[in-house]
């Protein structure tokens, strides 16, 4: 998706990374006006793109939020979906669940293998996130780590293959697995949000 400064489309990528937004905070974070902000958001409404909702905070009146439909969800596409889905299903048919799995754990490795090579000789896990993040925005997958309390988080606010890992959620097993190992046997890492069972993004809480 091209994104031009205060564009639609910019509002479209907030509202992805952020899950939901105020019409303040949205105008606040890329740098418009509250009116400029506010046309655009009318604009991306009427289009089906975002819609509107309440939530209340405590004392005083409830704020209005704004947060992506599924037809701007869509403007974030799954890479390949109904070729890679049918070709899961033609393996898992003519070959079975084994070979299915095979499949799987062959691009496992080789993703682990790839993300290995460039962490060789980085022990800082911040940096070792850094890598991560950086090379899975690459692939589509949104990626960035924040620090909260005494965890760290992993966030992927797009799943490119979202379609595949629905249709088998090995990926997301082997994905995990990847994460485990690349983070380090001193830290625990757990998925808290998850894409494919209803989240809006896919959440791995780095504990050690």
């Amino acid at each position: 998706m091209r994104v031009d400064k205060g564009s639609g489309s910019q509002i479209l990528m907030f509202l992805k990374m952020k899950g939901d937004a105020t019409s303040a905070l949205i105008a606040e974070e890329l740098n418009v006006s509250k009116e400029g902000a506010r046309k655009h958001l009318i604009k991306l409404a009427a289009d089906n793109l975002i819609e509107s909702f309440v939530k209340s905070e405590g004392v005083g009146r409830p704020t209005t939020y704004y947060r992506l439909t599924e037809v701007g969800l869509k403007r974030f596409p799954d890479t390949h979906a109904e070729v890679t889905v049918d070709l899961l299903r033609s393996v898992r048919k003519l070959l079975g669940d084994n070979a299915l799995d095979l499949l799987i754990s062959d691009r496992e490795k080789s993703t682990y293998d790839r993300y290995a090579k460039k962490m060789i000789g980085v022990d800082d896990v911040e940096k070792r996130l850094d890598i991560l993040v950086r090379m899975r925005s690459e692939e589509g997958y949104m990626a960035q780590w924040e620090e909260k309390s005494d965890a760290y988080y992993l966030t992927e606010n797009h799943c490119p293959i979202c379609a595949a890992a629905t249709e088998c959620q090995g990926f997301c097993r082997s994905e995990l697995e990847n994460f485990k190992q690349l983070i380090g046997l001193d830290y625990t890492v757990e998925r808290v949000q998850h894409i494919v069972s209803g989240g809006q993004r896919c959440v791995y809480r780095i504990k050690k």
